[in-house]
């Protein structure tokens, strides 16, 4: 079968990762999520890769789920197995070593809105839409609200998830939601300047950091001391950190090995 998810090298350091099925307004089915997976990890396990843009063809972003699949699984198992899956790849893109960032435009829905606050940044365009609008077909946006709720604060996430009314980019801001909002015709260029910026760092610094800062945030305050100060010691032994140090007081530009 023919796969509607696409990757685009940007450049050496950045790729994109393209929904491309417009028709069901990018909907997250089970080969889309499963080939997604596929496409993440594929960049993941590549070295030369910085940075992982996602994106959305056509009139937006996603809308979540396939709910024409949705009505047709009917057994419990087929149900579990379309958000295990869909888990799965929530905890790919937070877990992954490299950084990504969700590109959006028009809609972003549901589990759309899920795969938004699972990425590390998020920049849309001002016109952009974020909902999880479950309740209004009597199925409650659970799964979407464990990475909106980790976004967001939670008198905010109840009342998306209680009405299910759409917040525009600019509210979607101001809570957290993403990063920033720019004009259509320049979200691309501002997002490709933020990539192009994190793609020049120690993309060996930026794995141990984008896993420590997770793995902190559900620890108690103690803990995570104890754990940062370690994976700032290893990070310490790198010698990324010791040129970065060295390139500082030398007044020059590092030379990263990403070792």
């Amino acid at each position: 079968m023919k796969s509607n998810i696409k990757i685009k090298k940007i450049n050496d350091k950045i790729s994109s990762i393209i929904i491309d099925e417009s028709k069901t307004y990018n909907s997250l089915s089970f080969q889309n999520l499963s080939d997604l997976l596929k496409a993440f990890k594929k960049l993941d396990d590549d070295y030369k890769v910085k940075v992982i843009i996602l994106e959305g063809a056509g009139k937006g972003f996603s809308a979540g789920h396939n709910l024409k699949e949705v009505r047709g699984l009917k057994k419990r198992e087929k149900y579990l197995k379309l958000f295990n899956l869909c888990s799965k790849l929530m905890l790919q893109i937070v877990q992954g070593k490299k950084p990504v960032i969700a590109k959006v435009h028009g809609a972003a829905f549901a589990a759309g809105c899920q795969l938004v606050a699972s990425c590390d940044l998020a920049y849309s365009s001002k016109d952009a839409l974020f909902a999880t609008p479950g309740v209004n077909i009597g199925l409650f946006c659970s799964t979407p609200m464990v990475a909106v709720s980790r976004k967001i604060n939670r008198k905010s996430m109840m009342e998306m998830l209680l009405t299910g009314e759409p917040i525009k980019a600019n509210f979607a801001k101001e809570l957290g939601l993403i990063n920033d909002y720019y004009p259509k015709k320049k979200l691309n260029t501002e997002v490709l300047k933020i990539a192009k910026k994190i793609a020049s760092k120690s993309n060996l610094t930026i794995k141990i950091g984008k896993q420590a800062f997770y793995k902190q945030l559900e620890m108690p305050l103690r803990q995570a001391y104890a754990y940062t100060s370690k994976m700032m010691t290893i990070n310490m032994m790198a010698m990324d950190a010791r040129e970065g140090i060295s390139a500082f007081l030398e007044k020059r530009n590092p030379n990263w090995k990403n070792k």
